[in-house]
């Protein structure tokens, strides 16, 4: 009796676990990939203005990049390498855009802190975080960035946690190898 009741138990917690991560796996967003269709948007600037990804998609290669906390060590250091790297960005073709959940006011502050000389959008629902599909790390939101060509379509993904810099010289590289640079 002992062993049925056992297996009885067993069988059960494995159908719950099946049907639990099959919801989980249903409720995650999609993660963009190369060949992708950019989802339009449309969220607050570092000066309070909207900016709608539908002005400039199809004009310019868009660099958008999520980054977890504004002031936070990575995420400054990914932040002053596209600064740094920005004229070599706006002769390839390209603008440059920072995401995150910050407020307009955070944003504000550390474009100015830093002389950030492109556009930082407030996601404050992290709702373009999702359309994107990009996932939490442990704690923190996540930290990917992606190449948007001519057409609209997701030509570069990169995906590093701790490797901020890496964001910008591999988009740059890239976007350079297609000679647009």
């Amino acid at each position: 009796m002992k062993t049925k009741s056992a297996a009885s138990s067993i069988l059960c917690s494995l159908l719950l676990m099946i049907t639990f991560n099959g919801v989980k796996a249903q409720s995650e967003p999609k993660a963009l990939a190369v060949g992708d269709t950019m989802p339009s948007f449309s969220l607050a600037d570092q000066n309070g203005k909207v900016f709608n990804s539908a002005d400039y998609a199809g004009k310019r290669f868009l660099v958008i990049y999520f980054y977890p906390k504004d002031e936070s060590m990575v995420c400054t250091k990914e932040a002053c390498s596209f600064r740094d790297s920005f004229n070599d960005f706006t002769k390839a073709g390209a603008m440059v855009i920072g995401i995150n959940g910050g407020t307009v006011t955070s944003h504000k502050a550390f474009s100015d802190h830093y002389k950030l000389p492109f556009t930082l959008l407030s996601d404050p629902d992290n709702k373009v975080y999702h359309q994107f599909g990009v996932k939490n790390k442990m704690f923190m939101t996540g930290r990917e960035t992606f190449v948007i060509d001519l057409h609209g379509k997701v030509v570069f993904a990169y995906e590093a946690m701790m490797q901020g810099k890496k964001h910008s010289d591999d988009a740059l590289a890239f976007i350079k190898q297609q000679g647009k640079g």
